[in-house]
């Protein structure tokens, strides 16, 4: 076969959010992972054509063909296959590009192909009518890196300094935070004028924060909920006590989400929680006051990118104007169109998101995190800007993947997304996870998870290396739901009696030992497939600390064990033991493995760990 390689110059405007899986790459203003296959370098017979190339990034991708002229009639059936996947159909005719007798036709398959890996990749395509290329273009939202290496020098002198470097340790150690989403949207619950968010015929996720998105609220109609959001004030105090009794080490809650709303006090805007509300507090420094006193750590989100209440329509304009000169579609999930502001989205970013972001770091000291969500089309000048600020004014604060083009410290695995155990991290990873399906408080969810599905997850992205940020979204009142307050409790006894083997552990040589590898799948995915994963008595996962690793069960075993990733190839074993329980545990170390008695000791009902000690 004949490698095809030829790159096309695509604007910047095309990236925007990168996936955790991806490798760290510098590229330059005319590397923009474009791959384009001309037909006549293809191999194979009329009707089916085939093609080796280089592909630079992993990712999503989406399948485009080209054909010569303005082509009135569709494709018909087609297929192409290309990293074990087929995509069958009739591509849809996006655009037609080119001068008059030079134009070229656009079709592109609604689904794309995730190429896993970087290097070398076939493809091919059958179809009954002849094609003049294929092009293989990043999907729109995933973004493959940095755009160009204008920043990633300084970012990196930045990313790798004293102060930064301490705060990633500190974040390693914590391991586990609650996350809340609350804001003007809660007092909705998911319901607007009677309507059920799931019943509405919009785009846009079905998660209560995305309220106004949804319902599609004019900017006007959705600030009266300003004036009704009284929550109780001892909000802050109850918070932070249950992030405590959970096991929590940091706190991290919505200071500004997409709806444009700052539940903190701010000198360039009037659509907060003082100037707008009967509360007439900044309730982000209630709570990062009270986390403080609690011995917790604390961080804010902050939505950069999207604000339906000030950013205009998320710079979908410009973007989409680009995007159409290339034959790209251009995606508006998330922008403002019904009632956009009328100012420009780079005056937002100027005149709102950058001094909000100031006056967060000026009135919160301590402040550990900023989780930057909605970069969507922000620029990459812009996304350097905002880690730029946060850096200037404390290095200390850790950012985000989402601040846009990997100018993070850290990635996120995705919206309730557990990475697989042989993905290669670029930089330490957290996954964000809820306790039910909704991040705000949803009226009508509860489909809560249980508490062995959240230690679950807790323990399985722990042996990953990773942190979980598990969520709460309290009411309008600032109620947090009885069942999802439980379940942190239940986690917090757990965390009592066995967190040596979460706080501070790194990921040992093997993940885990008897179990498939059960990966989230995000939001949706969870609320589709539930969760119906059983545990025996031959399942762990492992976690390590120095030269001890920690054997995690989710049950009962009421008799020995075997435990055959302590094979004498991976460690000699000096001492066993029980944690939380003080009795002698009788074992034998052997070629095979590690035999542990457990019978009659007692056992709670989400199971035990073991503390194992190697030779050094």
């Amino acid at each position: 076969m004949i490698r095809t390689i030829i790159r096309s110059v695509v604007s910047l405007i095309l990236l925007s959010v990168m996936s955790c899986s991806e490798q760290k790459h510098t590229i330059s203003q005319d590397d923009k992972f474009w791959v384009v296959l001309n037909s006549e370098a293809a191999q194979g017979k009329e009707g089916e054509w085939s093609w080796e190339f280089q592909l630079d990034r992993p990712g999503d991708y989406n399948i485009q063909i080209l054909r010569l002229g303005k082509q009135d009639a569709s494709l018909g059936e087609v297929s192409v296959e290309s990293a074990g996947v087929v995509l069958e159909g009739n591509p849809e005719t996006i655009f037609v590009l080119g001068e008059p007798g030079q134009e070229e036709t656009i079709s592109q398959f609604a689904k794309t192909i995730k190429f896993e890996n970087a290097g070398i990749h076939a493809l091919t395509l059958k179809s009954d009518l002849p094609i003049d290329k294929i092009r293989i273009t990043p999907q729109y939202s995933k973004n493959l890196g940095f755009g160009t290496d204008t920043y990633y020098d300084d970012w990196l002198k930045m990313h790798n300094s004293p102060e930064k470097q301490k705060a990633l340790d500190w974040f390693k150690e914590a391991k586990f935070g609650m996350f809340i989403h609350w804001g003007l949207y809660s007092q909705a619950g998911g319901i607007w004028k009677g309507e059920r968010m799931e019943e509405v015929n919009t785009t846009g996720p079905k998660v209560s924060e995305w309220l106004m998105y949804k319902f599609e609220i004019p900017r006007d109609e959705y600030a009266e909920l300003a004036k009704t959001f009284n929550p109780d004030k001892s909000f802050a105090q109850n918070i932070a006590k249950l992030a405590k009794d959970a096991g929590m080490k940091y706190v991290v809650i919505t200071s500004k989400h997409h709806d444009g709303f700052a539940l903190f006090d701010s000198k360039v805007s009037e659509f907060d929680m003082v100037d707008a509300t009967p509360y007439n507090e900044d309730v982000v420094k209630e709570l990062y006051e009270a986390c403080l006193a609690e011995g917790l750590a604390f961080g804010v989100y902050y939505s950069h990118g999207n604000d339906w209440y000030d950013g205009a329509d998320g710079n979908f304009t410009n973007v989409k104007k680009g995007n159409d000169s290339l034959g790209i579609l251009s995606h508006a999930n998330g922008k403002n169109l019904w009632d956009p502001s009328p100012n420009t989205h780079a005056e937002y970013i100027a005149q709102k998101a950058l001094p909000q972001v100031r006056e967060l770091l000026d009135a919160l000291p301590e402040l550990r995190l900023i989780w930057f969500d909605g970069d969507g089309y922000i620029t990459e000048k812009q996304a350097f800007e905002f880690y730029k600020t946060v850096y200037n004014i404390n290095p200390n604060v850790l950012v985000n993947r989402r601040v846009g083009f990997d100018f993070g410290d850290y990635l996120d695995a995705g919206d309730n997304k557990i990475p697989s155990a042989s993905e290669k991290m670029t930089k330490y990873f957290e996954t964000c996870g809820t306790t039910n399906n909704s991040w705000a408080y949803k009226s009508y969810d509860n489909d809560w998870k249980s508490t062995k599905e959240l230690l679950y997850y807790l323990v399985d992205i722990a042996s990953k290396g990773g942190n979980f940020l598990l969520n709460i979204g309290p009411d309008g009142e600032g109620r947090v739901p009885e069942q999802s307050a439980q379940g942190l409790l239940e986690i917090g006894d757990w965390l009592k009696t066995n967190g040596d083997a979460i706080y501070g552990t790194t990921r040992w040589k093997i993940t885990r030992e008897g179990n498939e590898d059960g990966l989230l799948g995000g939001t949706e995915h969870r609320a589709k497939k539930g969760f119906s994963r059983s545990f025996s008595a031959n399942d762990f996962w492992f976690t390590s600390k120095a030269n001890t690793v920690f054997a995690i069960s989710f049950v009962n075993p009421k008799s020995q064990v075997e435990i055959k990733s302590f094979q004498l190839t991976n460690g000699i074993v000096e001492n066993v033991r029980l944690l939380g329980d003080t009795s002698e545990i009788k074992w034998k170390h052997g070629k095979d493995g590690l035999v542990v008695d457990l019978t009659d000791i007692q056992i709670g009902p989400d199971g035990y760990v073991l503390e194992i000690t190697l030779e050094k």
